[in-house]
């Protein structure tokens, strides 16, 4: 089992020290264009391609998506209960709700639950994604308006896939072809983009951080357990939803806060120190949903 999960957690967090060690050297080095990129083009070119190979049927799916949109909205609602002086509400509550699904958990839990689950893998990303450009911002800061997840092309890509699963004649078969290929760029570019961020940042406010993260945990957890009892799950979704509730906060938590001016200080170390911690949390939380489930 040991030599099972290094070869499972060791390749994603291998990228990431990569990136890492890249962004260190490279001081000035731009991931701008690179990113957005992997937003606007590869990252929708995934997830059409994921739900096309991989048919997602909303009508037998429901409970993992109801279960997808709870485990985004309880860890928030759970966190109103808690205080941490010095750090306002709405920075504690957006980054216990939105996990890095996209950089740690797409190919994590690929290579920890196999290429198989991608369908479902892929549906949770999206959930997160829709709920965080739309009620994620509005929580942030009401200017940002309550549409703006129109704009998010992931949301049309899952649109798209899921109409056109039952339906691939409707395109040439190059069309799906031309989309895999570039969404096979999209993983790398995550994990790798991911290091680069964090090889720019600086950790104050340790002890914050730190707290804050361990509150993030226990809620995850406490989510997780009340999702797992309320709806009827396979091990396979509860895998995946497990796994989903303990990731690490989302790097994207910090470039909102930066842009709606929400403590952006505070949220690149608990951003930071959350992500180190999911070396050993992240293992752990493998471990124990192929051991118990």
């Amino acid at each position: 089992m040991f030599l099972t999960l290094l070869n499972i957690v060791v390749p994603v967090f291998a990228v990431v020290a990569v990136g890492f060690a890249f962004g260190r050297r490279q001081r000035h080095g731009e991931m701008g264009f690179i990113n957005l990129a992997n937003v606007a083009v590869f990252c929708p070119a995934l997830v059409f391609s994921a739900l096309v190979d991989n048919p997602v049927s909303p009508g037998e799916s429901w409970p993992l998506i109801l279960a997808g949109v709870l485990i985004v909205l309880l860890p928030g609602l759970l966190l109103c209960l808690f205080r941490f002086p010095g750090l306002e509400r709405r920075t504690l509550v957006v980054a216990g709700m939105f996990r890095n699904t996209g950089n740690i958990g797409i190919p994590l839990m690929m290579l920890a639950y196999g290429a198989d689950q991608l369908g479902a893998i892929i549906i949770l990303f999206v959930l997160s994604n829709l709920i965080h450009f739309s009620l994620g911002l509005f929580i942030l800061s009401r200017e940002a308006g309550p549409w703006q997840w129109l704009q998010n092309p992931i949301i049309w890509a899952a649109v798209l896939g899921m109409l056109l699963a039952d339906n691939t004649a409707l395109l040439p078969a190059f069309v799906y072809t031309t989309a895999d290929l570039l969404g096979q760029m999209a993983v790398p570019l995550m994990l790798f983009a991911l290091g680069v961020r964090l090889s720019g940042g600086e950790m104050g406010a340790l002890g914050l951080a730190l707290r804050v993260n361990l509150a993030y945990l226990l809620v995850g957890a406490a989510s997780f357990a009340l999702v797992a009892w309320w709806l009827p799950l396979g091990n396979d979704w509860l895998r995946l939803l497990a796994l989903s509730v303990m990731l690490p906060p989302a790097v994207l938590n910090y470039l909102l806060c930066e842009q709606y001016r929400c403590q952006p200080e505070k949220m690149a170390s608990i951003v930071l120190l959350g992500n180190a911690m999911a070396v050993v949390t992240v293992p752990l939380v493998v471990y124990l949903t192929l051991t118990f489930l």
